[in-house]
């Protein structure tokens, strides 16, 4: 459990937010103030989420937390805005990364061509879609060998920036410039920083979507998050003061692939290891975050608050096919709108908010049943504090963002009729019933899946130890 924490929440993050932290931050000094406390929050919601998932033993996360808690629509509504927005735009993002820093090499002056990204990135999205179509043991080996690509940049980026600092080269973090704005700070900005960072660190609640697999919840969700989460917030703080050990702050802001620019300016003719290892850590990325979004898909049409088809899977590989095309047709839709950054604030605006809904779950089910056995049971003061917090965050974020943040709580509101039509409404018309019914058949036939009770001894359940 512990590992398998760490490694998904360090990702391509590190390697692109750093950026847009410092930009809206102001400056370096309070950007790292901002990567610390970043680190605690998620400390605390992990800590939230650690409770909900021993006394809500059920897979799938925060839309089983919040199903469970406050019903259909606002599961749905969580469920909506994960398929919609949430997983495909983070997918986008890393995607747009890997491109980004494979291209940048060839275009040392200037920003690579946007069909050139654009095209490298559906590329590389439709390859890992087809792996995890294919095969899970496939998926599941691919983010284990790549995993190593992204700890070899980051230790790579950590021992050279400290070099660099024990010879001295430590301008832009002394004290007396490292607060120097670069513009007037705003509460605002500062909020958006703290959305920035938040893309880095997310993941840190990835392990409730596999619950029901974990030995020993009890213990291991809480060691998972006291190891895991310190860890990772020392590796993010170390990296960024290597960034500016050799960086100033207007260089970074300049750059267009972080981690590249370092490796030109500090590793000379070893310079290319620096996109390799990237591009290496950004395709597992990718591969962890399609997994994980197909068997969202997966968990919400078992509920019946999806189509049938996406609760089917391959009749011999057992992989959710369906649900994998859905997740790759998004996100390709989504890689041609916005800028990099952008897609950042709107995705961890949508994550924050699922978040908060979730954690104010924790306590009106404290509310609603306070004679529940919870094996785990955190102090109050972690879920009100956090709470606090994320509205503070939201509300100064929207203030700030009113275009990109309402944009997707609009997305997450046009699910309120969505599941009044497609969930509640039971007695639909023999035309809808039958045009639903036809379209599921032809999946069927077109993907080669069938629901996994229909041929008990045939299909194997999707989350079998031994395939994951």
């Amino acid at each position: 459990a512990k590992g398998s924490k760490f490694s998904n929440i360090i990702g391509s993050g590190i390697f692109i937010s750093p950026k847009g932290v410092l930009d809206h931050a102001g400056s370096v000094g309070f950007s790292l103030i901002v990567w610390v406390l970043g680190g605690g929050i998620c400390a605390l919601g992990s800590l939230c989420y650690a409770e909900l998932g021993v006394t809500i033993p059920k897979s799938g996360g925060d839309y089983s937390y919040v199903t469970e808690i406050f019903g259909g629509l606002v599961g749905f509504l969580l469920l909506w805005s994960a398929v919609l927005i949430m997983y495909p735009t983070t997918l986008a993002v890393i995607a747009l990364t890997f491109s980004n820093y494979v291209l940048q090499p060839a275009f040392p002056d200037c920003l690579p061509p946007y069909i050139a990204t654009r095209l490298l990135s559906t590329t590389c999205v439709l390859f890992l879609t087809w792996v995890n179509c294919s095969s899970v043991r496939w998926g599941t080996r691919i983010q284990d060998i790549f995993t190593v690509g992204k700890l070899l940049a980051l230790v790579l980026i950590i021992i050279v920036g400290m070099i660099q600092i024990a010879k001295g080269h430590y301008d832009a973090l002394d004290p007396q410039t490292a607060f120097e704005f670069i513009k007037d700070p705003s509460v605002g900005q500062i909020a958006l920083a703290f959305l920035q960072a938040s893309f880095a660190y997310s993941g840190w609640n990835f392990l409730n979507y596999v619950t029901e697999e974990v030995v020993e919840p009890r213990k291991n969700l809480p060691r998972a998050i006291y190891i895991s989460i310190p860890l990772v917030t020392l590796v993010y703080t170390l990296t960024n003061i290597a960034y500016f050990s050799s960086m100033s702050p207007q260089e970074l802001l300049e750059s267009n692939a972080v981690a590249v620019t370092f490796g030109e300016k500090l590793l000379g003719v070893f310079s290319w290891v620096m996109p390799i290892s990237v591009a290496l850590s950004t395709f597992g990325g990718i591969n962890g975050y399609l997994f994980t979004s197909s068997r969202l898909c997966f968990s919400g049409a078992r509920e019946g608050h999806l189509p049938y088809l996406l609760a089917m899977i391959h009749l011999k590989s057992c992989t959710p096919i369906p649900a994998l095309l859905v997740c790759c047709t998004a996100t390709i839709l989504i890689l041609c709108i916005g800028d990099t950054h952008n897609l950042i604030n709107y995705v961890s605006f949508i994550n924050y908010l699922s978040y908060g809904v979730t954690i104010a779950g924790l306590l009106y089910y404290r509310w609603k049943k306070p004679k529940l056995v919870r094996p785990i049971k955190v102090n109050l003061l972690v879920p009100c504090s956090y709470l606090v917090f994320w509205a503070v965050l939201l509300g100064f974020s929207l203030y700030s963002e009113p275009v990109v943040c309402g944009m997707g709580l609009v997305i997450m509101l046009t699910g309120v009729p969505i599941y009044f039509i497609g969930v509640q409404w039971k007695n639909k018309p023999h035309c809808i019933s039958s045009a639903v019914e036809r379209v599921t058949y032809l999946g069927q036939k077109l993907c080669y899946v069938v629901f996994p009770q229909d041929d008990p001894s045939e299909i194997q359940p999707l989350t079998e130890k031994s395939e994951l």
